[in-house]
């Protein structure tokens, strides 16, 4: 699963949803992760009411399953939920993003939690149905 990170220095999980120039993402397993890409932003990303901002970083994390934040927004968070994305907000500015990507790695060693073997399980599906649709299409032809 894809996992993003909000960050200032692609170390911490120390940005704002809302307000990140960057979020770095990871693809993660229960056997490791790996650093996928860091996710730009530019323009005026304060503070400002303007919920259009947050447009470009939506589209941007489809695909992923769980975003982490130092903060965000009640409404960027309904808008992340409605595209399947859980907002997560660390404990502290001070969190490491491999930190909690190990936390992660261990927890789906074992038993993950009921929301993240949901999300799981949509995840399964969602692959099965594209597979399905593609061995169709084979056979149609």
């Amino acid at each position: 699963m894809k996992v993003a990170f909000a960050t200032q220095d692609n170390i911490h999980i120390n940005a704002h949803f809302g307000w990140a120039s960057k979020i770095d993402v990871y693809d993660l397993t229960p056997n490791g992760f790996t650093f996928l890409e860091t996710l730009t932003f530019g323009g005026t990303l304060k503070e400002d009411g303007n919920e259009d901002k947050l447009e470009p970083k939506l589209k941007a994390l489809e695909g992923c399953t769980i975003v982490y934040v130092a903060d965000i927004g009640g409404s960027a968070a309904a808008r992340l939920i409605n595209r399947r994305i859980t907002p997560m907000k660390s404990d502290s500015e001070n969190d490491k993003i491999t930190a909690i990507l190990a936390q992660l790695m261990h927890t789906l060693q074992g038993s993950p939690p009921p929301w993240l073997r949901k999300v799981l399980r949509q995840e399964q599906a969602a692959n099965f149905e594209n597979a399905y649709t593609e061995t169709e299409e084979e056979i149609l032809l």
